[in-house]
């Protein structure tokens, strides 16, 4: 895992985990160009005030500030592909001096980019190329890849890191000093025995009325998994890898029932355990 005081790396993915080994939060950390020895923390914004009050507890006696940025904004640049398939590549900035970071996405390649402006900046002046999109685009974006972010992904004191695909997200050093929620989590990864991973999952059609941790069925009957969040026929679902190429089912709190179908993303590791075919009966 990339730390942010090696040469060359300003941004990292975490998780903020729980003495249990759940995740608590899911972080992006950047180091500002402006601000020697200072860190920039990016979360879900509907859970601020409990991040904050999280790492106080930590800052025991140093001298440490930890406050909230609302001057700052965080825009995400999304690649496209051209005619070849290829993604495109970094944008140029016209102002680059106005850039506190603007870095590839630690997460994966296909989430394009990173860029936090002072808040009365205007993106599109800075980056000529690009134009303005708005938040459902970006979260349709993300489930469409299989990409978990914030609570309703990664419900607090529910998710396990290494089921939301952690070490695919280069969120985790199996090498570095101890950590809270530490045991678990390393016990797991060195077992290799992962029985269930969230996953990008399309709905035969958009349902309303769903229920967190909805159940989600297999065509006999049987519990597969659990349905996370989504948006529209889009969504990621924690599956058990035994029934991931199942056709399963998802019902609603009003009765209403659909089909869905996961999918391996392209950004998982090519040496990733696949799911395993479904047994005829």
């Amino acid at each position: 895992m990339a730390l942010l005081d090696e040469p060359g790396h300003r941004a990292m993915y975490a998780h903020m985990l729980s003495v249990q080994g759940r995740t608590l939060y899911d972080i992006l950390l950047y180091r500002l160009k402006e601000a020697e020895g200072g860190v920039f923390l990016e979360c879900d914004s509907t859970v601020k005030d409990s991040i904050l009050k999280h790492l106080k507890v930590y800052k025991i006696r140093r001298k440490v500030n930890i406050s909230p940025c609302s001057e700052l904004c965080v825009w995400a640049v999304l690649s496209q592909q051209d005619k070849l398939g290829q993604e495109f590549s970094q944008p140029g900035l016209s102002s680059p001096d106005k850039a506190l970071v603007w870095e590839a996405d630690p997460r994966t390649q296909q989430m394009g980019w990173r860029l936090v402006l002072q808040s009365d900046v205007d993106p599109l002046k800075i980056i000529a190329s690009c134009k303005k999109g708005d938040t459902e685009e970006y979260h349709r974006h993300r489930y469409s890849i299989g990409l978990p972010e914030g609570v309703k992904d990664l419900p607090p004191g529910v998710a396990f890191p290494l089921e939301s695909n952690l070490v695919y997200m280069q969120g985790i050093s199996f090498s570095k000093g101890c950590y809270i929620g530490q045991e678990l989590t390393a016990r797991t990864h060195h077992t290799g025995v992962i029985r269930k991973r969230l996953m990008p999952v399309h709905l035969s059609s958009p349902v309303e009325h769903l229920e967190d941790g909805a159940t989600l069925l297999t065509q006999s009957g049987k519990p597969a998994g659990k349905h996370r969040a989504g948006t529209g026929e889009l969504g990621l679902s924690l599956i058990r890898m035994a029934h991931a190429k199942e056709v399963l089912t998802l019902r609603s709190s009003d009765d209403t029932t659909v089909t869905l179908e996961a999918s391996v993303p392209d950004w998982w590791p090519e040496d990733t355990p696949q799911p395993k075919d479904a047994l005829l009966g």
